[in-house]
């Protein structure tokens, strides 16, 4: 079933704007990580940005093949709290005053990133469920794990991480 929206009025609705919002999300993400990637110090965190960068590329080629199933095109479309949020990020690293911080800064900031992405994409999953796309539903699911695990990677990371940047000071 192919439309277009110009009222959400009900869940198959609500499912194709939040897809929309999660593109722009990893499409931000993707352009956002580098930056990470380059000012980050630590070896193992640096390997874990790229890692997900590759993911996150993944992750947008995924809800475009969800976006051409539901509405046969890609709609712009601006995610203001993953932009509220690498603003945020950007302010951080800005303010870190050696490597270590910076490295502190860019796992506070990515956790950030996951937590919201593993809200988002529970619920888009829980909606395909609902709504029967169960296909988009697994690959939506694939994308939560990695969410969930770039996560759990940021977390193993942080206690050295910020062990050093408490050592920095």
């Amino acid at each position: 079933m192919i439309f277009h929206l110009k009222h959400i009025d009900n869940l198959r609705k609500l499912y194709v704007d939040q897809i929309e919002h999660l593109h722009s999300a990893e499409t931000q993400i993707a352009e956002a990580l580098p930056g990470m990637i380059e000012k980050a110090d630590d070896p193992e965190l640096k390997h874990a940005l790229q890692t997900h960068l590759q993911e996150t590329r993944e992750q947008v080629s995924r809800i475009e093949q969800i976006l051409r199933e539901v509405t046969d095109k890609i709609e712009p479309k601006k995610n203001k709290p993953i932009a509220a949020l690498l603003a945020e990020a950007d302010d951080m690293l800005a303010d870190a005053s050696n490597p270590a911080v910076t490295d502190a800064a860019i796992i506070a900031a990515g956790q950030r990133l996951e937590h919201y992405e593993i809200a988002a994409y529970g619920t888009v999953r829980d909606f395909a469920e609902i709504i029967g796309e169960h296909d988009q539903a697994a690959l939506l699911s694939k994308t939560l794990e990695e969410e969930k695990n770039a996560d759990s990677m940021l977390s193993s990371i942080s206690s050295s991480a910020n062990t050093r940047a408490d050592r920095a000071a």
